[in-house]
């Protein structure tokens, strides 16, 4: 590491991977951006997923102030973050082949949605076989991935296929092989992770352009307030009245 505090060199890193996701991810974050936008006009219900913590990124859009109320968490036991007993069985579902076949059948999911698959590597059993049943039930797909991992590791899946392969739309992360920003010589492995940053980051860029989409067709984008401002609670009553046929995060 160069000169700086190791807080620096990490803000220096996430900063530039964002820089970096900005400039050569612009088209593809309108493409899904519009995609959304296309789903929601059309009827369609949107839902997201990712395991372990690219689960992280996945739950930052649903029930969230400023957020889409129509973006669901599509949630599979076990993998959703890292409060399974113990954290490493989240790991293992990952490379069980069958679970997302089985997840999907049993899931409100149906053609003409939208799914945002979320997944660093994309290498796993679990989020290519999402992809792929998604898009065979009739769902547009979007991705995001690292996809240095691709052409830097080999796939878990059977067919030797990565997440990328499977999606109308990818967006790529540009985090590299690892996950991890920064070394020391006096640290035996490199640290510092901005997947989730970054992910995170793509995810509401998505979810705002999906929003001003709506909006320039003349449709109210079916936005959440706080419950923390005055009215909000309201509001959000309203919008979940007028789309609860489309909200599966509430009963």
């Amino acid at each position: 590491m160069s000169d700086g505090t190791p807080a620096d060199l990490f803000f220096d890193a996430a900063i530039g991977l964002l820089q970096r996701v900005r400039e050569e991810e612009a088209e593809s974050i309108a493409a899904a951006g519009n995609l959304l936008a296309d789903t929601v006009a059309a009827g369609g219900r949107l839902f997201a997923f990712g395991a372990g913590h690219s689960s992280l990124a996945a739950q930052d859009v649903v029930y969230r102030a400023g957020g889409l109320a129509l973006m669901n968490l599509l949630a599979v036991p076990g993998v959703v973050g890292v409060d399974v007993t113990p954290a490493t069985l989240g790991s293992a579902l990952e490379r069980v082949g069958g679970l997302a076949g089985a997840v999907l059948d049993t899931s409100p999911v149906r053609s003409g949605d939208a799914l945002v698959i979320i997944s660093l590597s994309g290498r796993n059993a679990l989020p290519v076989e999402m992809a792929v049943n998604a898009r065979a039930l009739g769902l547009k797909v979007i991705g995001v991935t690292s996809v240095a991992y691709a052409s830097q590791t080999t796939s878990r899946h059977s067919s030797g296929t990565f997440l990328k392969d499977h999606c109308d739309i990818v967006l790529d992360s540009k985090i590299a092989v690892g996950d991890a920003e920064l070394t020391l010589d006096t640290i035996p492995a490199p640290f510092a992770p901005a997947s989730t940053v970054v992910t995170a980051a793509l995810m509401q860029a998505v979810m705002a352009t999906a929003a001003a989409a709506l909006a320039g067709r003349g449709i109210e984008p079916p936005l959440l307030r706080s419950g923390n401002v005055d009215g909000g609670h309201e509001w959000n009553r309203r919008v979940m009245r007028e789309y609860a046929d489309r909200i599966f995060y509430r009963h």
